[in-house]
């Protein structure tokens, strides 16, 4: 797998040298082997030193990376069986959000999530992971079904957002995005939402309403990109990077805000270094919130979804003293 990041570049450069030495094969001598060895550690350790150490910008381009793990690559490599859904038996069928009833250990649960895409042609299919109204609905439709038959939602959130077209607003986007909004907080079942890439704006909140939030470390979670951030404060999508550190969009950032409940460590390079490695401290991460949320009477569970979101943006305020002529 290339290190094809700007920030890898020195990773590449050991990489690189490796790969020269690998080439060789039988026909290494000793201190070629021993060279090898000690080049191996060094691309170990810079890589830890590196992705030990990145920015805001270089997470948001760890979160878009092309070899990232998507929603049907965990779903392989974590559920024991898996049944699609496919529909909203209003319009159609969203390619962009895929999922289904699954097993995982022996537990029965909905599992569902956008899926980019990886070919063109499979991206074309997926729209990208842009959500389209018949998307939520089919979403809404496997979360009914959940509650329904007392089975735990797990939503898998990786998308820039909700599709903008002409058709998607015909037929009636907002809306579709509203009624997942509404109906999540009362939804007699526990759900869990991870973001396990990027998590965009409407596209991403319609399945994001949940007892609890966890991202993958490197994951973001925003209410616009950054380019559209840059657009907007700056005029110029090219201060992305500046857009990026002020919006605070981190996995780390939003658990010192208090907005998700847990970070979910990935492998050393990212989680598109290892994706069999990511998928199982995943599911060990899923298995162990849902055994928590299940020991909830469901009372209980709704109100702490409840408060969670009232919570959400409290602040406090200096008492004003007597005389001082503020308004505040």
């Amino acid at each position: 797998m290339a290190y094809d990041l700007e920030f890898e570049r020195p990773l590449a450069e050991l990489d690189k040298r490796i790969q020269g030495l690998q080439r060789k094969g039988d026909r290494l001598k000793a201190d070629e082997r021993a060279q090898l060895r000690s080049l191996e550690q060094q691309l170990e350790e810079r890589t830890r030193q590196i992705y030990g150490n990145l920015t805001r910008w270089q997470r948001v381009q760890v979160a878009r990376h092309r070899d990232r793990p998507y929603t049907n690559d965990y779903i392989k490599l974590i559920c024991d069986d898996y049944f699609e859904m496919r529909g909203d038996r209003r319009y159609g069928d969203d390619r962009a959000i895929q999922g289904g009833m699954a097993s995982i250990d022996g537990k029965t649960v909905f599992i569902l999530g956008h899926q980019k895409g990886r070919d063109l042609k499979e991206k074309t299919e997926c729209s990208f992971g842009l959500t389209h109204p018949e998307g939520c609905r089919k979403a809404l439709r496997m979360m009914r079904e959940a509650e329904r038959f007392h089975m735990p939602v797990i939503t898998f959130i990786d998308t820039q957002g909700a599709s903008p077209g002409l058709e998607d607003e015909q037929r009636g986007i907002s809306q579709a995005i509203a009624e997942n909004l509404e109906v999540m907080p009362r939804l007699h079942t526990p759900i869990l939402s991870i973001v396990i890439g990027e998590g965009g704006s409407g596209g991403a909140l319609a399945f994001g309403v949940a007892d609890r939030i966890l991202m993958l470390e490197n994951a973001i979670y925003m209410v616009a990109s950054p380019e559209a951030a840059a657009s907007i404060l700056w005029r110029d999508s090219a201060f992305a990077s500046h857009a990026a550190e002020a919006m605070r969009i981190t996995a780390p950032d939003l658990l010192e805000l208090g907005l998700i409940e847990q970070i979910i460590p990935e492998p050393v390079g990212g989680a598109h270094r290892n994706h069999l490695e990511m998928a199982e401290t995943l599911k060990a991460a899923i298995l162990e919130n849902l055994a928590e949320l299940e020991r909830l009477p469901m009372d209980v569970l709704l109100e702490k979804r409840y408060q969670r979101y009232r919570n959400i943006g409290a602040f406090a305020t200096e008492p004003v003293k007597a005389g001082s002529g503020s308004n505040r």
